[in-house]
Formats: structure tokens, C-alpha cells, sequence
């Protein structure tokens, strides 16, 4: 009986050059795809205007990359990042942060609302957040592929064992393999995708976005309950947080969580 996964996977499809193109950036690109795919049905259901969609996915996409390598360089290695600016700018190199990515595209919203559709951010994060569970969990699935963001050692059978000397190994040296963990990535990936299913189901089949702010909450709630639960499996990705009674990752996730609440509650108390 197998009682592990040694999981081998190149993080890199192919290389052109010197750059490779990897499986986190094909994933990432996918789920947005997806989810503008998605966004459109939405707009052709409640007949908006096509113009309001292309600004949307601007700010959006802006919103989204901006804010989670901010996130990420500022909320783990800030130091580091201060001392080093011009790193910040190497997203291709990974490190992104859903937290930053949630916080850039509110503010990335709040734009869009001002300037283009001079609607509620609330109206917009009601269609917005309805693929991004999606778009989350492929994220996690390139997480997967680049042997990063696993969990504790773990006796199950579906622990994994990922490479950590990546960048020696692709120079040809031989692989050191961790013990087999928990793949946390996947764990995260199977929420998030729950969560996109039952916003699609809120959104298509019960018209939930006519209470505004329903499907934002549920989707925070989502997103962040599990974010919160998982992340007791989960390595720390700072040595900072080895002390720390809750890591950066739950403390960050609270503040989402009683978002979720409080827009869950508006919603139903709102005729």
C-alpha cells in the first residue's frame, strides 16, 4: 500500500532562453480567463454595458497582481524587500499573497466604482468574487507545481514528499526530498473550489446577487474560514512566525472573516 507521493513535477513547462514559463503562471492566467468568461455571462444576464466588463477586468487584474506581490513582499519579508526594492517588481520568481490580492482588488473596486459605474463597490463585488474561488484555487494548484506552501509532516497516505533543493535540482544535483507532508495546496484548492460552486449556485439558480452583499459574504466566509483552519497544517512562511499563538496567514484572515459576517447580515436584514 502506498503510503506517500513523491511528487517530481518540473515546476516549468518549458523554457525560451533563459525564462521559464511555469505551470503557477499558465494556472494563474487560466483562472482568469475562466472567470472573465464567467463575469460575461454575468453581464449578458443583467444586460449591462460591454464597456463597464473591459474596465472591470483592467482594474481587476491590476488590483490583483499589485496587491498580492505587495502583500506578499510586505506582510513576509519586509525587510528584505525594503532593503531590495527592484525585487518586488519579479512576481514572475513567485510570491504572491491572496490577503495583498483580496486588499488590491477592494481598492481596485473602489475605483471602478468611482469612475466607471458610480454603483455600491458591493453591487461589483457580488459578480466579482463569483469565479475568483476559481482563480484561487488554480493559484494553490501552481503553488502545487512549484513544490512551495505544503503543510506539517504527516503519516497519512496522501502525504507528499516535494523537492526543496528546487533550483539545485534543476542544475542537475540530486533531489532532497522533504518528509511527506501534508499538500496543504490541495486541501486550500478543494475548498476554494466548493466555494466557487456555490456562488455560481447563488448567483444562477437563486439570484442572490438582487440581496447585495450576500454572495460577497458567503464567498468571504469561504474563502478565509478555510484559509483560518488550514493554516494550523501549514509550515510557517516566515521564520518570524515560529512564536506566533496564530501566524501571519490566520491574523491576516480574521479581519475577511468578520467582512463576511457583517455583509452576510446586511444582506438578509436589507429588504
Amino acid at each position: 500500500m502506498l503510503s506517500f507521493i513523491t511528487w517530481t513535477v518540473d515546476p516549468a513547462i518549458f523554457t525560451i532562453g533563459s525564462r521559464e514559463i511555469r505551470w503557477y503562471g499558465l494556472a494563474f492566467a487560466v483562472g482568469f480567463a475562466i472567470g472573465y468568461w464567467i463575469v460575461a455571462k454575468m453581464w449578458k444576464n443583467e444586460k449591462l454595458p460591454p464597456a463597464w466588463l473591459d474596465s472591470l477586468f483592467i482594474y481587476t487584474m491590476l488590483g490583483t497582481v499589485i496587491g498580492a506581490r505587495l502583500g506578499h513582499c510586505l506582510f513576509y519579508a519586509p525587510e528584505y524587500y525594503l532593503a531590495n526594492p527592484i525585487e518586488i517588481l519579479k512576481v514572475w520568481e513567485g510570491g504572491l499573497a491572496s490577503h495583498g490580492g483580496t486588499l488590491g482588488i477592494i481598492i481596485g473596486t473602489y475605483f471602478y466604482s468611482k469612475r466607471v459605474t458610480h454603483k455600491s463597490m458591493m453591487w461589483t463585488f457580488d459578480k466579482l468574487v463569483v469565479p475568483t474561488g476559481l482563480v484561487a484555487a488554480m493559484i494553490r494548484l501552481g503553488n502545487l507545481m512549484n513544490h512551495e506552501v505544503y503543510g506539517h509532516p504527516t503519516d497519512k497516505p496522501w502525504g507528499f514528499r516535494f523537492i526543496e533543493n528546487l533550483h539545485a535540482w534543476k542544475q542537475g544535483a540530486e533531489p532532497i526530498f522533504s518528509a511527506p507532508s501534508h499538500p496543504t495546496q490541495l486541501y486550500e484548492a478543494g475548498c476554494y473550489l466548493i466555494t466557487f460552486a456555490i456562488c455560481m449556485w447563488l448567483y444562477f439558480k437563486k439570484d442572490a446577487y438582487k440581496k447585495e452583499g450576500l454572495i460577497f459574504g458567503v464567498f468571504m466566509l469561504g474563502i478565509f474560514v478555510s484559509r483560518f483552519f488550514i493554516e494550523y497544517l501549514k509550515n510557517d512562511q516566515e521564520a518570524f512566525e515560529a512564536n506566533m499563538t496564530l501566524n501571519m496567514g490566520q491574523l491576516l484572515s480574521i479581519p475577511f472573516v468578520l467582512l463576511g459576517c457583517w455583509s452576510i447580515w446586511r444582506a438578509l436584514k436589507t429588504k
